[in-house]
């Protein structure tokens, strides 16, 4: 039996066996046969109503039918030239492009178009109210923190620091340890680490930005948590359909949020969350939108 008849779901062992996979036609038409209609990215720099700091995104989308498909870069790392040059070709193609953000963007539009968000995917939507910038941030990382299965006092490492996560974990009792490859500091002046490998051994589970994928620290995160049973949660603009395939293979559990994010509109949005075996029946719960 397919994956694609498994499931749309079911656990891959890594993230390039999910690559060969889609290659062969195992989830779906052939990749090579399906070409992407456009391609953009979408720049922001914000800094929430109270808060000290700001920050700059940088996204690269593409879209594939109905589908959209993305991946964070560092701002100013992608050419316009780079971008327009997705336009028109193939999946196949993309998938072995030379920059690894243009791969994952591509795998997940493919991803995204075969088995798109909701109950066949076993996802369960979390509605985020309407609101300010700060409000729907807010919203989104309680929506995320609700996935993580520890106790009060455990300790979290979050990997791609934003702030709001940071408050929602301080919410729910858990303590947590920044890591983020920019380093500095977090908005309460705590110093941010660069190294998350070198963290896993003292935390008691990981909560990761899907920009893992585009930088390509996630397969040692994945394969820690999968080797040592730590839940690992992902929060997913990046690769969002691409990471519910690894539930299940050390990953715990996803909150997935398919363009447009909830940055670029003020009015309610959505984001689908899926929990595998590792989380308990509280967080089960949660991701059922019984919290909501």
């Amino acid at each position: 039996m397919s994956p694609a008849a498994d499931g749309p779901c079911t656990a891959v062992t890594c993230y390039d066996d999910l690559v060969a996979g889609v290659l062969a036609g195992a989830y779906g038409p052939d990749p090579a046969e399906r070409r992407i209609s456009t391609a953009f990215s979408t720049r922001q720099a914000v800094r929430h109503a109270g808060r000290a700091g700001g920050y700059r995104n940088e996204v690269l989308s593409l879209r594939l039918g109905a589908a959209v498909g993305s991946c964070a870069v560092e701002p100013g790392a992608l050419s316009d030239e780079a971008v327009e040059a997705c336009v028109g070709a193939d999946v196949a193609t993309l998938l072995g492009h030379e920059l690894l953000p243009v791969r994952v963007a591509a795998l997940d539009a493919y991803l995204m178009d075969v088995a798109p968000h909701g109950s066949a995917s076993g996802a369960r939507p979390f509605p985020l109210p309407a609101g300010s910038s700060l409000e729907k941030s807010r919203a989104r990382a309680r929506a995320v923190v609700e996935l993580i299965d520890a106790p009060p006092g455990a300790r979290v490492l979050v990997v791609g620091v934003v702030n709001s996560l940071l408050e929602a974990l301080r919410e729910r009792g858990l303590t947590y340890v920044p890591c983020d490859l920019k380093g500095g500091t977090t908005e309460w002046g705590e110093p941010v680490v660069t190294d998350a490998l070198a963290e896993l051994d003292r935390c008691d589970a990981v909560l990761a930005s899907g920009m893992t994928l585009g930088n390509g620290s996630f397969e040692a995160l994945r394969a820690h948590a999968a080797a040592h049973g730590t839940p690992l949660v992902m929060f997913a603009q990046t690769g969002s359909a691409v990471l519910p395939r690894f539930l299940g293979a050390g990953v715990s559990a996803v909150c997935a949020e398919p363009y447009p994010f909830f940055w670029l509109d003020g009015g309610p949005g959505t984001v689908h969350r899926y929990a595998g075996t590792a989380a308990g029946p509280d967080r089960r719960a949660a991701a059922s939108g019984a919290a909501a």
